[in-house]
């Protein structure tokens, strides 16, 4: 818009110049020809030489060109440019016919003698109500140009200058705009990976300082909220521990004083049941742990957690007939709590341990920033490499294969993600399922 402005108004300021400049310069030598020719009128006849060219040389300097002062037949009386002239007959030149008929003259055309463009102007030397001589003033057209030229160019600077002014006030305007929002935004990205304690700073215009009021205002009534969720889960977790364990305790008293088959089988499954409850109570009050962060980060060996995970898991992988084995492709470190990534390691092996068929083989890859747990179990649907972290969903394998709470892989995210890490899904060639921890270059 500034750059429109500048051009909109300076074109037309340009043009205006170049022409008032030209009419100026018309002007001068117009009006100089006349004080010429009202102060040579008593010096022409007898000619005053001397008084002649002086007069014809300060008025050349005035006009910044060439004066010639003639008499009533065209002869040249008086030359600002050389004395060489004097006498010569200019009479033929059709401003100096014009003027010695009366009638001032204004002309441009071109000169065959200097072989460029004049600006050609005369003037009667009227005596006693006749003319008695002529007074012609000659400029150069090129030198009328440089002097457009120059003033164009003055025009052209200013304008530059107001240019970069006015963009570097908008610069520091758009700065002290911006600064702001992006403060703002990153108050909202601190939010959105996890840390609902940030906070906008109230800064800036009215608007904004507004606008950021109402996102603290969100912010608090978001962590309230999510605070009330976990504080509710993790209660109810753990007070549901008490009378799940009594409920078993009740259903195995039971189971071994009954005689009846079929008692014995719904007791069983009863005590299945309540298994299953308690493992749903547990996930339930890691995942809302997990969501709190207490732990400190530190500097965690990849290698060395998938080779802990191996000697963890290698009783249940013995007992299944499948081989653990672990592998490194440059293994580094990642920034997390160790215990949050071998719990993530846990929950990843144990899924591949219950989808792959007996006397497999499950791989733990160790590379640069992250860890694979590759399995050759019965795979992924088209579309679910993403919905199976869904806390409570289960994927096709999982419905039609063993049973399971539907939270390990949300927990596992969920850990990930609380050191700006995370866990993805996909399918691997030949069959099987790659689960990846990945983390990000450095604490953060």
């Amino acid at each position: 818009m500034l750059v429109l402005a500048v051009v909109s108004l300076g074109v037309p300021l340009a043009l205006s110049l170049r022409d008032r400049v030209n009419a100026e310069v018309r002007s001068q030598a117009l009006s100089q020809a006349d004080v010429v020719a009202a102060t040579s009128a008593d010096l022409i006849s007898p000619p005053n030489s001397q008084g002649l060219e002086a007069l014809a040389r300060s008025s050349a300097a005035t006009v910044r060109g060439r004066v010639l002062i003639l008499n009533a037949r065209g002869l040249v009386l008086a030359d600002s440019a050389s004395n060489s002239t004097v006498g010569q007959s200019y009479a033929s030149r059709p401003e100096v016919a014009a003027a010695l008929r009366g009638r001032a003259v204004q002309v441009q055309r071109t000169s065959h003698s200097l072989g460029e463009s004049i600006l050609a102007t005369a003037v009667p030397v009227v005596r006693r109500g006749a003319p008695a001589g002529v007074v012609r003033v000659t400029q150069s057209v090129a030198a009328v140009q440089r002097a457009v030229r120059s003033t164009v160019t003055k025009l052209i600077l200013v304008a530059g200058m107001v240019l970069l002014l006015g963009l570097l006030a908008g610069a520091l305007i758009a700065r002290q705009i911006s600064l702001p929002l992006r403060r703002l935004e990153a108050a909202a990205r601190r939010i959105a990976g996890g840390d609902l304690s940030a906070r906008a700073t109230v800064e800036g215009s009215t608007e904004q300082r507004s606008l950021s009021e109402s996102f603290n205002e969100m912010a608090d009534r978001n962590q309230r909220l999510i605070g009330a969720q976990r504080e509710f889960v993790a209660d109810a977790s753990h007070q549901l521990r008490t009378p799940l364990t009594a409920l078993r305790l009740r259903l195995e008293e039971a189971r071994a004083t009954t005689d009846q088959d079929s008692v014995a089988g719904d007791l069983d499954a009863g005590t299945a049941e309540v298994d299953r409850l308690a493992a749903i109570v547990d996930e339930l009050l890691v995942l809302s742990r997990a969501e709190d962060r207490e732990l400190q980060g530190e500097s965690v060996g990849l290698q060395g957690a998938a080779s802990r995970a191996a000697e963890r898991w290698g009783t249940a992988c013995e007992a299944r007939s499948i081989s653990l084995r672990v592998e490194s492709e440059r293994p580094g470190t990642a920034w997390c709590a160790p215990a949050d990534l071998d719990r993530t390691l846990d929950v990843l092996i144990e899924n591949a341990l219950h989808y792959s068929p007996e006397g497999s083989e499950v791989s733990l890859v160790a590379g640069p920033r992250s860890i694979e747990v590759r399995d050759r179990g019965a795979g992924l649907a088209p579309g679910e490499q993403e919905i199976v972290f869904d806390r409570f969903h289960r994927g096709r394998a999982g419905r039609e294969g063993p049973g399971g709470s539907g939270l390990g892989l949300a927990i596992a995210r969920t850990l990930a993600r609380a050191w700006h890490g995370d866990v993805t899904l996909s399918s691997r060639a030949g069959g099987g399922v790659i689960a990846a921890i990945e983390f990000p270059e450095g604490p953060r």
